[in-house]
């Protein structure tokens, strides 16, 4: 059976056994977060356990390496979105320790597409088209370094709400501990005098 066969049998069931009800939003718990994380499986059902989240609290959104690297990327709008329309008011940005995205080279990335059947040709052409495979499929050399960065394109967005805090956070992939890098509440009462 393919893959996506057996995605949809398995759906089937589920659906017939009403094993949806589960995730039905509980009585929201007013955390009204928009978290950015990484999409390693290991986060999967950590992360909102360790964050004490459950369905309806919280917005997450994950990419690899929870890297904000365009201000008007993708990233960033799912954030405005989430707070101006989702009812979130914070932001957490949230690395973890051991992530893939640690030391990732670029030009290797590119060779692996080549080696997967993309052509120098295609790559060319992108390149010569103004795509910067360096920036783009960059990674990071040291998890707290790119939180840091990240909060700081994030809470200088020309578009978030003012007041709007922006933490950095990095989780533990094995136990769930959360380190707290980047504490949002202090940097607006050092740079904003109406912060509380």
């Amino acid at each position: 059976m393919r893959r996506v066969d057996e995605i949809l049998a398995h759906n089937r069931a589920f659906v017939e056994g009403r094993e949806y009800e589960q995730f039905w939003p509980t009585e929201p718990k007013g955390k009204r977060v928009v978290i950015v994380s990484c999409m390693d499986t290991r986060l999967t059902e950590l992360l909102p356990k360790a964050f004490n989240v459950q369905s309806g609290d919280a917005k997450i959104i994950k990419n690899a390496g929870a890297i904000i690297t365009a201000p008007f990327g993708n990233i960033i709008r799912s954030i405005i979105v989430a707070l101006y329309e989702l009812n979130a008011n914070e932001v957490i940005i949230c690395g973890h320790h051991d992530c893939g995205m640690t030391g990732i080279n670029p030009k290797t990335v590119v060779g692996h597409m080549i080696e997967r059947g993309v052509s120098k040709e295609v790559i060319r052409t992108l390149h010569h088209s103004g795509v910067d495979f360096d920036r783009w499929l960059t990674g990071f050399e040291n998890v707290k370094s790119s939180v840091e960065n990240s909060v700081d394109i994030v809470r200088k967005h020309p578009l978030l709400p003012p007041g709007t805090p922006v933490h950095g956070m990095i989780i533990d992939p094995s136990t769930g501990e959360l380190e707290w890098v980047v504490d949002g509440y202090d940097y607006l009462a050092h740079t904003d005098p109406e912060a509380e």
